[in-house]
């Protein structure tokens, strides 16, 4: 049965301290407009907003974490800042992105994100994290970090992908093909995560989307979501967790150990 993205309402909510989160640093874009600039993409004004991130990620954190958690701040601040991307070379990526999963995967080993609240933290907590990082590329115009240009699977992001393409498995009537019907992703993207992505491919891409997103194209052709899903999380692993030039930047502590 597949899963739309408002399943959520039926679901236990999780401690409406994490929503907070996503919604601050949403808020500090719209003070932080970007600066006029001859280059397109890297816009500096991001520098301040990841400053002011950084001024305010202990406070963030210490919001929802219980006294005897306190500590662990010190594990969990970076993952969360990482998250968002690089301030100095103001670029993002999938790399950027697993930061995030990480900082999940910390909260669950901690005890604050449950395994009953699985669905809500991608339906709820990732889905808003995603438009908030829509927003930051969009505004300040993030540089692609280590992407492959047409060959790779998104300038930005690989996880929306997996969790997508997992929420449609077993769908009557949507398809993988279905993505070059531009009326089911006007109806449909808003429920469904890998429809999201395609629908925001195609916004910000010029061009016949088999020229500008091939690899996405070719697999439009798989039968079946899942085997779009256990593809995707090979490529995962293969292409983001096996790659050095992402994962040496990668921190390890206590929670998530080498």
């Amino acid at each position: 049965m597949a899963i739309k993205s408002s399943i959520h309402a039926t679901i236990p909510p999780l401690s409406p301290r994490l929503f907070p989160l996503s919604k601050s640093c949403g808020l500090w874009v719209d003070q932080i407009p970007p600066v006029q600039q001859s280059s397109r993409y890297g816009n500096t004004s991001y520098r301040t907003w990841h400053e002011r991130l950084t001024e305010n990620v202990e406070s963030l954190m210490l919001r929802f974490l219980p006294d005897d958690l306190k500590p662990s701040i010190v594990e969990i601040i970076p993952y969360f800042t990482e998250r968002f991307g690089n301030s100095s070379r103001i670029d993002y990526g999938t790399g950027h992105e697993t930061n995030f999963a990480a900082w999940l995967y910390c909260l669950a080993r901690m005890g604050i994100i449950k395994e009953e609240d699985y669905h809500a933290v991608v339906a709820r907590v990732f889905v808003k994290y995603l438009e908030l990082m829509k927003k930051l590329q969009l505004i300040y115009w993030l540089e692609p970090a280590g992407s492959h240009g047409v060959w790779g699977l998104d300038d930005y992001h690989f996880l929306p992908f997996i969790f997508g393409s997992s929420q449609l498995i077993d769908h009557k009537y949507m398809k993988p093909k279905s993505i070059h019907n531009d009326d089911i992703l006007d109806n449909f993207s808003s429920e469904y995560m890998y429809l999201s992505c395609i629908q925001f491919v195609k916004k910000v891409k010029k061009g016949p989307f088999a020229e500008h997103s091939p690899l996405l194209n070719d697999i439009s052709g798989v039968p079946n979501w899942n085997k779009v899903n256990t593809g995707m999380l090979k490529m995962y692993k293969a292409e983001v967790l096996e790659k050095v030039p992402i994962m040496q930047h990668f921190l390890f502590g206590w929670l998530i150990k080498w």
